[in-house]
């Protein structure tokens, strides 16, 4: 594989995008919005940059994976002769069917699809073509550059060879791709969202408050950050989305949503891309200052 064509020039994207080209493959980067390709490619300089200035790569490394990547607005024209095609888009199922149906009307037959969804069936991604045997699920972990594991999700009709043609380009890429099946919200979030869930709920009972539970699980677990930090990282709003297709999946109330969740979300409270979730992001990004909502 030497040309990988990714959908989508947000965090995801971007992320896959910056990591194919530092490694040596020609990326066509592909959104419906200019602006949004530009941003997109932005982000990936500035991350060039910071790895630049701490060592980690050269100019010239940084100048290379740069040059590796072209921007489309055009479908077509950005799918064009391209071996893997990464689906980034949002977490919905209506936009993520309809891509992946073009893209089977598109694409050459030896074309592998990949969808980077953290929760949607990959089975039912794949129903919406007529190469089924070729869709496969890439879960990247973001930060895309700097986190190592790459779920892999096998459909009900991934293929051997698929399964295997991924799972070595995903070495390739310095990353540990891990083969896991078709169910929803896989393993890395089967686990990970019930728990920022039981975080929400311990906060929505006053059990205790947002520095403190995270200070519990960060100096008590291990953990790098704590799950309401990790929330506003993250994005309530895909973390909403990301339960309710567990519990829609498995028809289960152990992964309904908190209803403190979903009216943050409603309010537009969506953690560090709105500027607030469980801490304030209007002067850091950091999780510095608690959100005057959760304040005592």
């Amino acid at each position: 594989m030497k040309k990988i064509g990714v959908i989508g020039s947000g965090t995801m994207g971007n992320g896959i995008a910056h990591v194919f080209a530092q490694n040596g493959f020609q990326v066509h980067l592909i959104d419906v919005s200019q602006d949004a390709l530009d941003k997109g490619v932005a982000t990936i300089a500035n991350n060039l940059n910071r790895m630049l200035s701490k060592e980690k790569i050269s100019s010239l490394d940084r100048d290379n994976t740069l040059s590796n990547i072209t921007q489309f607005t055009d479908l077509k024209s950005g799918i064009s002769g391209t071996d893997l095609v990464i689906e980034a888009a949002t977490e919905n199922l209506a936009i993520k069917l309809s891509i992946f149906k073009d893209l089977d009307a598109i694409c050459d037959s030896n074309t592998i699809l990949a969808s980077n969804t953290s929760s949607i069936s990959i089975t039912q991604i794949a129903a919406s073509t007529n190469r089924p045997d070729k869709v496969i699920g890439m879960h990247f972990m973001n930060p895309v550059p700097i986190m190592t594991l790459v779920e892999i999700i096998r459909g009900y009709s991934t293929s051997d060879a698929t399964t295997k043609t991924i799972m070595e380009l995903s070495k390739k890429l310095g990353k540990t791709p891990t083969e896991v099946n078709d169910y929803p919200g896989f393993v890395a979030n089967r686990i990970l969202m019930p728990m920022i869930n039981e975080a929400i709920e311990t906060l929505h009972h006053g059990v205790a408050g947002v520095q403190e539970i995270d200070t519990v699980m960060k100096l008590g677990m291990a953990h790098p950050m704590g799950p309401l930090q990790l929330a506003d990282f993250i994005g309530l709003d895909v973390c909403l989305s990301i339960l309710n297709v567990m519990h829609d999946g498995f028809k289960n109330a152990k992964y309904a949503p908190s209803p403190l969740l979903v009216n943050m979300v409603m309010a537009g409270k969506k953690g560090v891309k709105s500027g607030e979730g469980f801490y304030n992001y209007s002067e850091s990004r950091k999780a510095e200052k608690v959100s005057s909502q959760f304040e005592n």
